[in-house]
């Protein structure tokens, strides 16, 4: 248990060294960003705002656990929902680009999944978490992708995996876009 403990501890010190670094990218361009996030319930967020002078780029998080916040926040339709279920690609990428959309800000991460320990099923079973990034280009135009992971651990375990994830694949995109 002991050794669990130290792994998360260093996950969420790892976490803030990226929220730094992403610091040190969006201060420049003068970029703010939003978060929506369900299943994470606001520590990305959190992990943010641990820095001093992260009012400078960041902007707002959404905390959206039910499908009913999803839609009345961020614009994610019930039809998505019904159709994809709210762990999904559809909807995190609906959450996303809602959380860029509402916020008026030039980047957002959007996270929902399953943290555990129940809730969990063949097709998506516990730790499965889909994560949106939308950007917005110089030229006003907004690409998000997303993608699927499936972590192991418990759920202090996963929230704390898919915050890393989030924030260092927001990180590597911004850093290839500069290129």
């Amino acid at each position: 248990m002991d050794s669990l403990r130290i792994e998360l501890d260093k996950e969420n010190m790892n976490a803030l060294n990226i929220a730094k670094e992403l610091a040190g990218v969006l201060v420049p361009q003068g970029w703010k960003i939003a978060l929506a996030e369900s299943c994470t319930g606001g520590l990305v967020c959190a992990t943010l705002t641990e820095l001093a002078g992260s009012s400078d780029w960041f902007e707002r998080g959404y905390i959206t656990y039910s499908n009913q916040a999803k839609t009345e926040c961020l614009g994610v339709s019930t039809e998505l929902l019904s159709s994809f279920g709210a762990v999904s690609e559809p909807v995190a990428k609906a959450m996303a680009e809602g959380a860029l959309r509402n916020a008026k800000v030039k980047a957002a991460i959007a996270i929902t999944g399953i943290a555990g320990p129940s809730g969990g099923s063949a097709e998506k079973p516990v730790g499965t978490v889909c994560f949106g990034w939308s950007i917005q280009n110089a030229a006003g135009v907004s690409e998000t992708l997303c993608t699927t992971k499936v972590f192991q651990g418990d759920r202090q375990a996963v929230r704390l995996q898919a915050t890393h994830y989030a924030l260092s694949e927001l990180l590597a995109l911004l850093k290839s876009a500069q290129q």
